[in-house]
């Protein structure tokens, strides 16, 4: 293959240099393009054909159904790994040792304690705000209680701002269940692991003991790790660019949730469960919708169907489908909504339409499904996705810091009046 790409304008060639990454994608490096072309860029809307940034952290091949975190398969990782080495390995790029992975935990715990001050930020939130909302304002807040700028330069500083973070996210997180719920804030137990740990701040009910489900952490344990990182998406594009303006890790974070919040990104579980919720009220005659999806002059949107990236099969769809099989049978739950959704899934996996289109069930579809049957509320599941997601946010961010990228700029081409003159106020 040739190592350049010949760009001719207005009869004038300029060469660039391709470069090819260890998958054998290849671009176009362009860095040069405006200084050799006297002024010309390119433009691509939602950037489908531009890359960013090289990252060592996250490969994707939708066509295939390919996702891999640094070299590790996403199917071998939630099978054999937990979210607390998925994270180390994700920031650090290798997975943990015994004693790596075990002073890993303890130094997140000894982080977990989140300032008494934050909760009179809590309290000032009615309970009717999103929880997205609350969680995105928390988590910049941390900033005034860590206003020391974090050193790229010194492993040890870079460290104990990872820690932190993922000691005290998971607290926000829970507090901010609780506070919808209407339950005291709680810190959890130290003793137990970082998912039961979780679990239990959430759920805990002050006049009674809390029993953990194993099937519950487990399915807790997969999801976190299949929403673990996801390449450049909204969100991780925006912490990457909010981050190189040198802004902390805690700012930068809490941009990558506000783009997370979307019904195109990250709240698409809550979209679909918002569906089913409409399905219900209309009768729940899932066969309806379905010939309703079908149907081009139907405004009807089936969702948590299909993929932006992924073409033929979401491979986190088919890894969290046997835990949402789980949770649903095992726990026995009976609830209407579920069984609308498996009767869809059932339709869409053996109806040609869905078949031919490859548009199967993807991980929003579970996940929701999931949480719902943890009892965790619609508003909250895309908390739960920025939980997952946070080890992802925090190695890109890292990495971008550690490889000192330039302050994202993008250009644009203008479209508006040309110069005019002014017209005083008495004239118009």
């Amino acid at each position: 293959m040739a190592n350049t790409a010949t760009l001719e304008i207005n009869g004038q060639k300029n060469e660039f240099p391709l470069v090819e990454g260890t998958e054998n994608e290849v671009a176009i490096d362009i860095t040069k393009l405006r200084g050799a072309t006297g002024g010309v860029i390119t433009i691509d809307p939602g950037y489908k054909n531009t890359g960013s940034c090289q990252s060592a952290v996250t490969f994707l091949d939708g066509e295939k159904g390919i996702l891999r975190y640094r070299g590790y398969s996403i199917e071998e990782l939630a099978e054999k790994a937990d979210f607390l080495e998925v994270a180390y390995l994700l920031i650090f790029g290798e997975l943990p040792t015994k004693e790596q992975n075990e002073k890993f935990h303890s130094d997140i715990k000894a982080q977990s304690i989140v300032d008494e001050d934050i909760k009179k930020i809590l309290d000032a939130f009615p309970k009717s705000a999103h929880p997205m909302g609350v969680i995105s304002s928390l988590t910049s807040a941390l900033t005034a209680f860590n206003p020391s700028s974090v050193n790229v330069d010194s492993e040890e500083e870079m460290y104990k701002s990872v820690v932190r973070i993922l000691g005290k996210f998971p607290v926000l997180v829970a507090w901010t269940l609780r506070k919808k719920q209407g339950l005291p804030l709680d810190y959890g137990d130290n003793s137990l692991g970082y998912v039961e740990n979780i679990l239990k701040m959430m759920f805990k009910k002050p006049n009674g003991d809390y029993t953990q489900s194993k099937i519950l952490v487990d399915a807790l344990d997969k999801l976190l790790i299949l929403h673990a990182d996801h390449e450049q998406n909204c969100s991780t594009s925006t912490v990457r660019i909010v981050g190189s303006s040198h802004a902390g890790l805690f700012a930068s974070i809490s941009a990558g949730i506000s783009a997370l919040w979307g019904p195109l990104h990250g709240g698409a579980n809550q979209a679909v469960l918002e569906m089913l919720e409409a399905i219900k009220e209309d009768g729940g005659d899932t066969k309806k919708y379905m010939a309703k999806a079908k149907d081009k002059n139907d405004p009807f949107r089936l969702m948590g169907f299909g993929h932006r990236v992924y073409k033929n099969f979401d491979p986190r769809a088919k890894i969290i489908k046997k835990a949402a099989d789980e949770v649903l049978g095992n726990l026995g739950i009976e609830d209407p909504i579920l069984d609308i959704a498996k009767g869809l899934e059932k339709e869409a996996l053996e109806d040609q339409y869905f078949v031919d289109r490859k548009l199967y069930p993807n991980v929003d579809f579970y996940s929701g499904i999931i949480y719902r049957g943890m009892g965790i509320s619609t508003d909250m599941f895309t908390v739960m996705f920025a939980l997952g997601r946070l080890p992802g946010w925090i190695a890109q961010w890292r990495e971008m810091r550690l490889r000192k990228e330039p302050i994202g700029r993008p250009r644009q081409i203008y479209t508006g009046e040309t110069e005019r003159a002014f017209v005083s106020i008495e004239e118009r």
